[in-house]
Order: C-alpha cells, then structure tokens, then sequence
C-alpha cells in the first residue's frame, strides 16, 4: 500500500517537470515562429498544447486521488495540494506561448512585429526560456535558492515590458494602432509567463518549508 503512494507521488512531479519542459519548448518555439513569421512552427506550438492541458488534467486527478484516499500530511499534504495550482500556472505557460502563436497565424504573411523590435522581443524570449528551465529544475529537486536567480529573469522580462511600452506610446511611433495593440499584447504574454513561473517558485518554497504562500 505505501508503495503505490509513493508512486503517485512521484508521478505528480514527473508529469511536473514533463509539463516544464514541454513549456520550454513552446515558448522557445514560439519565439522562433514570431521572429522568424514561421507559420508551421506557430502550428506546432498550437497543436502541442494538448498534451501539456492532458499532463494537467492527470496531476489533478492523481492529487485528488492521493487527497481522498491516503489523507497525507505534511510535506505530503502541501505537495498534493500545491501541485495542482503549480499544474494550473504551468497550463497557463503553455497558453501563453500559444497566445503568441496564434498572432503569428493571425498576421501571417505579414510580420506579427516591427523589424526594429525583433532584439527585444528576442531577448524576452530568451529569458522566459531561462525561467521555464530553472521552474523544472525547482520542481525536481526541490532546489528553493533557485528562486533568486528565477526572479532575475522575471525582472528582465518586466522591464522589457515596460521597454516596449514607452516604445510605442512615444511620438516616433510610425506603425499605427494595430500595430501598437499587438506588440502590447505580446510584450503583455511574455511578462505574463515569467509571472506564472515565479508563481511556481514560490509554491515550492511553501511545499519544502511551509511557510505561507507568498503573492
């Protein structure tokens, strides 16, 4: 009987951390797909989806199941409890990328971005990237330091944000409102993702140490 919970344990953070990497990949490949107007890798990101929304469902079902029937306590208790908003904010991620996707498809073949802001927008893809990686990392082992260096890259993020919002609100703006709402929204997906991943972080944090979940 003890075996086969720990097994479900275990299977909660191995459909964790398969969630962070297959993340990764989306954020990755949708960057790519943004910079590059690549409409059969924006697909990719779109139909990939549903197999981290799967990954979530099954961490749910496994946590409620460990809930109901072995009344765990503890460490154990907050892992099972707090797996299930990790798998929600990791579900979250992965919408987010495909967000970005989607306005490749949207505006394709036309470019989703102005030319002069593909550098920022590589860089914030780059750095949800890093975050998605160190969200695994946490997530399998338990590393709580990691946190600092997430929140690193979550700064990054938010001050290209604000970046690209003085961008196009300043008067040399020549692209039109379209334009300008699509970079917003963009530049507001990215921000987004590392928020979730932080989120993340500190639900670990809460899990190891439980300490109260800090917003």
């Amino acid at each position: 009987m003890r075996e086969a919970y720990e097994t479900r344990l275990a299977q909660i953070d191995i459909a964790l951390v398969a969630m962070a990497d297959l993340v990764g990949t989306a954020i990755r490949n949708a960057t790519d797909a943004l910079l590059a107007d690549d409409l059969t890798m924006a697909e990719l990101v779109i139909a990939g989806d549903a197999e981290i929304n799967q990954l979530n469902a099954d961490v749910e079902e496994i946590s409620l199941l460990i809930a109901a029937l072995e009344a765990p306590m503890a460490t154990d208790l907050r892992l099972v409890m707090g797996a299930i908003r990790i798998s929600g904010s990791l579900e979250r991620m992965g919408d987010l990328a495909v967000h970005i996707a989607k306005q490749v498809r949207l505006r394709y073949p036309n470019p989703s971005i102005p030319a002069e802001l593909s550098d920022t927008f590589r860089k914030m893809g780059k750095a949800a990237g890093k975050i998605v990686a160190q969200t695994g990392e946490v997530i399998a082992t338990r590393n709580t330091g990691l946190a600092d260096e997430m929140n690193k890259y979550d700064d990054i993020l938010d001050d290209l944000h604000r970046e690209l919002f003085t961008v196009v609100l300043s008067d040399d703006w020549a692209h039109g409102v379209e334009a300008a709402i699509d970079v917003t929204l963009l530049s507001r997906f990215y921000e987004r993702f590392g928020d979730h991943a932080v989120s993340v972080a500190r639900r670990i944090i809460q899990i190891v140490t439980g300490e109260p979940y800090a917003k």
